[in-house]
C-alpha cells in the first residue's frame, strides 16, 4: 500500500495518480487517530506493562481519540438537549 514512484521523466500516468491518491486518503484517515493518541494524550513512549494493561490502555486511548475527533459535533448535540437554565 505504498505510493508508486516515478520511474521516468514522463511522470506518473493518470491511472497511477488516481491509485496513489486513493492510498494517500486511506493512509491519512488511518494515521489521524494515532496522531491524536500520541500528541494530545501523550502516548509517545511504549512501556511494557503487561499485555492486558497495554491492551486496556490502547482501547481507552482510542475511545478518547474518537471522542476528541467528534468533540464539536458532540458539543452541538449536548447543547441542544440540555434543559433551559442548566
Amino acid at each position: 500500500m505504498t505510493s508508486r514512484r516515478v520511474k521516468s521523466k514522463a511522470g506518473v500516468n493518470e491511472d497511477e495518480k488516481r491509485r496513489n491518491r486513493t492510498k494517500a486518503k486511506v493512509r491519512a484517515k488511518v494515521e489521524w487517530p494515532f496522531r491524536i493518541l500520541k500528541r494530545v494524550f501523550g502516548f509517545t513512549k511504549v512501556r511494557y506493562r503487561g499485555l492486558k494493561k497495554n491492551h486496556e490502555w490502547l482501547c481507552a486511548g482510542f475511545a478518547l481519540a474518537n471522542i476528541y475527533q467528534h468533540r464539536r459535533r458532540l458539543a452541538k448535540v449536548y447543547t441542544r438537549t440540555a434543559p433551559i437554565g442548566a
